[in-house]
């Protein structure tokens, strides 16, 4: 089936499915294969849980030719149909990625957006080659402005995004050493992250910056942009940023705080504000959008729980976000005494251990009390003190905090790892 064909059946649709437990009426379904699974095999459960069409890459499971539509490649179908989709409603579109803050600046920016244009972005973290597509399809003719937030592991893989998604805006948060096995090192991360700026120049379209960093600043001095900056001239210049008692930003004597935390927020805050004032959002609206926006996902969450006052940013970790993240919290204002839960920072391959043990050893002279849970930062446990203590597992960890009662009373704690470590199970341990 040619796409065109394809984007006909889309039209009478409800909207997109790619999971048989989340089947909705009247959707689309595309019969997608994983390492384990192979949606083919649960097209008809599809149709009888309410699909119009299944979208199908295995013949010989097909028993309903009028509602099973045979493609090559389910997944490469779903991408063009997104690619066409995107050409045929053709409004404007932000796309944005970097290594970290990619999904609280979306939320900031659609927040802020939100005030004054009907605005359909990226949900949660739904970033990827599949994600990407599903993103672009859920735009209709009443959305005014598309957010996309593209993520990647590898190199050409932002690159690949961008000729799907053909941005008219985009922004890179900051280069950090995230997925660092995936693209190489360091100087990976920034040539692979760069492939939006790369496109964005090809096309002649623009790049909101932050003229602070100056590797952002460098990347785009040949082309279309428009800029902020605190310490600098730019397009739109803050006078200050301020980290307590939370993250906020101050703008021609305006203060626009956040329910953030950390100053590597105030950046992500800026350049929400800077979208906001580009798209003539007016300023009390986007201090407003700031000032309501609550995180949420385990991003930065503050909770209490009993005596407990918890930092929960547990969505995800590397080695600058973990060192931001603890920097951060050393500097908090607090009379309680400090805890530090640190889980394993995944994907570094060859820079693993060093990484790890960076982490370690810049908190061995510190005097704060750490416990670091996973295989990785076991490796570094000859680094141990009288206030770190490693554990291979989160189960050795969970053992040890049920003999020790009073493991969190009264106190402030961080609790930040890489998404698999789940570490918001520690929720359930504190009482």
């Amino acid at each position: 089936m040619e796409i065109a064909e394809l984007y006909q059946c889309f039209l009478q649709c409800d909207g997109i499915s790619t999971d048989t437990r989340n089947v909705h009426p009247n959707s689309l379904f595309f019969a997608l294969k994983g390492e384990k699974f192979d949606a083919n095999e649960f097209a008809q459960e599809a149709l009888t849980k309410g699909a119009a069409f299944v979208v199908m890459d295995n013949k010989k499971l097909i028993t309903d030719e009028k509602k099973m539509l045979y493609v090559p490649n389910a997944l490469g179908a779903l991408q063009q149909l997104a690619k066409y989709h995107r050409s045929q409603i053709g409004l404007p579109i932000i796309a944005l990625t970097g290594s970290n803050g990619k999904t609280t600046t979306k939320e900031l920016i659609t927040t802020v957006l939100s005030k004054k244009y009907n605005v359909t972005a990226t949900k949660g973290n739904l970033n990827n080659h599949i994600g990407v597509p599903l993103t672009l399809l859920s735009f209709t003719e009443k959305t005014d402005l598309g957010i996309v937030e593209m993520g990647a592991n590898h190199k050409k893989e932002i690159a690949f995004l961008c000729e799907l998604v053909d941005p008219d805006f985009g922004y890179i948060t900051n280069f950090g050493k995230a997925h660092l096995e995936g693209f190489g090192g360091f100087e990976g991360v920034i040539k692979a992250k760069s492939e939006l700026y790369d496109y964005l120049q090809d096309y002649h379209k623009t790049a909101f910056v932050n003229l602070d960093d100056p590797r952002q600043d460098a990347k785009t001095l040949t082309f279309s942009r428009y800029t902020f900056a605190v310490e600098q001239e730019a397009d739109v210049h803050f006078d200050e940023y301020n980290a307590q008692p939370n993250a906020s930003v101050k703008i021609n004597g305006l203060t626009i705080s956040s329910n953030l935390t950390g100053l590597y927020n105030t950046t992500n805050i800026a350049a929400a504000v800077t979208i906001g004032q580009f798209f003539n959002v007016p300023t009390e609206d986007i201090k407003q959008a700031i000032e309501e926006y609550t995180p949420n996902n385990n991003r930065s969450q503050w909770i209490t729980i009993g005596t407990s006052q918890i930092l929960l940013d547990a969505y995800n970790a590397n080695p600058s976000s973990m060192e931001v993240a603890i920097n951060n919290f050393k500097q908090l204002n607090s009379k309680q005494p400090k805890i530090l839960i640190l889980g394993d920072m995944f994907e570094l391959g060859s820079d693993s251990l060093k990484e790890h043990n960076k982490i370690v050893e810049d908190l061995r002279n510190e005097g704060v009390t750490a416990y670091f849970i996973g295989q990785n930062f076991y490796k570094c446990k000859n680094s141990a003190t009288d206030s770190l203590f490693f554990f291979e597992n989160f189960d050795n960890f969970k053992e040890y905090s049920a003999k020790e009662k009073q493991l969190f009373e009264n106190s402030l704690v961080l609790i930040k790892g890489s998404r698999g470590m789940a570490l918001e199970r520690i929720l359930d341990m504190i009482k």
